[in-house]
């Protein structure tokens, strides 16, 4: 029998803390593809959950009804246009390509709209007010997923990654997409058991190469084996940069039927997930302490890397902030790239100058000073302008076609500042490479991302430090006005269990 099982990815990662909001054209700009045709041309063999789940129907011979594939940069409130025009693109093929044997999604987990503080709920309900409730849903997570109770009740099947750097978006939609077929075939009947504890994040962050991750990650694999009614655990770190309710680390079981040891399953996993709440492996240094290690770093032939992590964009931040960069500046770090900085205005002012002229320019710092500092006046000479496209091809994005817009390279000092007007963060060494800097050959890369650098960067680098320039993805969140968390949580109150 062939079964016939509708698509659709919708993903955003939603930091409610920042202004700018996310349209339809910040889909647009990172990716966003309609129909099956656009679909399957550009995401087929890319390291992507629709490939994942391409590559699923092609083992079980499904026929595939593709609505949309689309993801945004993390950034503000999704507005109520984006939400409708996307999310209906999938409700939309449900109603006129149906029926369904089974649907087969791509969510964050953390995606907060204007009108909804949970987008992927409100989807799901959406969903099966037009499928019915008997038809079997399965949903890749981001392992920093912010999940409620509800979802639970309206989703079988939760595969997240289990990977940070994310690196296995294609293989978790492909296992989601077995367990959908068994489903569908009626050999088991995924219920989902959902856990959590009043904690604003956890597990570390979510990093799997350090603990707790590694022993949790362990520990579910041995439950796996030494149970086949566990179907999958799906362990999320949250994402703390979202003022909601349903906020924080979760653990979901998805279980052949409901039973109460799967639920156990989950509260224990849980348990040790609380038991670890002060776990913290980085240790997050100042811009000017990180620019002076820079400059007095012994050079053996591979680069010291430095994370801006606060303004990293991968978790809402702006990506303009210059905090970091003045710092290495005023330290005269020489041989070093720095990446990369919002600010269209300028980029498009270097591209009019052209390559080799020397000016004097404002950069960055525009949309929020009190963020890792404001606009920064330096002179230096403009050594490359491009139209910012490349293709990933770290662990990553592999395959992924991406733009940083018009971009351009200007020389201060010694340092390489990569100056583009699409931001996003650093993940894959073609960022830098398609616009004339190595980062394999610099004594120093400086660049904003918080983990997902890692999967490309740390393989190449002698040492790799963590530094808070003070933007808004800043580890530090007293600094943030939460009022609609539930309360207490930790780490914002005493709480005692």
């Amino acid at each position: 029998m062939t079964f016939r099982v509708l698509t659709g990815q919708f993903m955003h990662e939603t930091n409610t803390f920042a202004v700018k909001p996310t349209d339809v054209a910040a889909f647009e700009r990172l990716f966003c593809y309609r129909g099956a045709e656009a679909i399957t041309a550009h995401l087929t063999g890319t390291n992507c959950e629709t490939a994942g789940y391409i590559e699923a129907a092609d083992a079980h011979d499904w026929e595939l009804v593709h609505t949309v594939a689309c993801f945004a940069t993390p950034s503000g409130l999704v507005t109520d246009e984006a939400f409708e025009e996307l999310g209906g693109l999938i409700l939309e093929g449900l109603r006129e390509h149906g029926p369904f044997d089974g649907i087969a999604l791509a969510l964050h987990g953390a995606m907060v709209t204007q009108s909804f503080e949970d987008g992927e709920t409100e989807l799901l309900r959406r969903i099966r007010a037009i499928a019915g409730p008997d038809v079997p849903i399965a949903t890749t997570f981001d392992l920093h997923a912010n999940v409620g109770p509800e979802f639970a009740g309206l989703c079988n099947i939760v595969c997240s990654y289990r990977t940070y750097p994310h690196i296995d978006m294609r293989t978790r939609a492909r296992r989601a997409g077995d367990l959908l077929d068994q489903a569908m075939a009626g050999k088991v009947r995924p219920k989902l058991h959902h856990a959590r504890r009043p904690l604003l994040h956890g597990a570390d962050s979510g990093r799997t190469d350090t603990e707790p991750m590694l022993t949790l990650l362990a520990k579910s694999d041995a439950i796996m084996v030494a149970d086949p009614g566990v179907l999958d655990i799906s362990i999320n770190a949250g994402f703390e940069h979202a003022d909601i309710f349903d906020i924080g680390p979760s653990v979901i079981v998805t279980g052949n039927g409901r039973d109460e040891r799967f639920q156990a399953i989950a509260e224990d996993l849980m348990d040790d997930i609380w038991a670890a709440r002060g776990k913290v492996t980085n240790t997050y240094l100042t811009a000017g302490a990180a620019a002076e290690i820079a400059r007095s770093h012994n050079w053996n032939g591979k680069p010291l890397v430095i994370a801006d992590y606060a303004d990293n964009p991968g978790a809402g931040a702006y990506g303009d902030a210059t905090n970091l960069l003045r710092a290495m500046l005023d330290a005269n770090v020489q041989d070093a790239c720095f990446g990369p900085l919002l600010d269209p205005e300028s980029a498009a002012d270097m591209h009019d100058a052209g390559v080799g002229a020397r000016g004097t320019f404002t950069i960055g710092g525009r949309t929020d000073p009190r963020f890792g500092g404001g606009p920064l006046l330096i002179t230096g000479e403009v050594m490359a302008t491009t139209d910012g496209n490349f293709v990933c091809d770290g662990p990553m994005w592999a395959g992924m076609a991406k733009s940083f817009g018009t971009t351009a390279v200007l020389r201060s000092g010694g340092v390489d500042i990569l100056i583009v007007s699409q931001i996003m963060q650093i993940t894959d060494l073609q960022q830098f490479l398609t616009n004339g800097i190595d980062p394999r050959k610099k004594r120093t890369v400086a660049l904003k991302s918080m983990q997902h650098f890692r999967a490309a960067y740390e393989p190449m680098a002698d040492t790799v430090i963590v530094c808070d320039s003070g933007a808004l993805a800043s580890p530090d969140l007293t600094r943030l006005p939460y009022t609609r968390v539930r309360r207490p949580i930790h780490p914002l109150d005493p709480v005692t269990l």
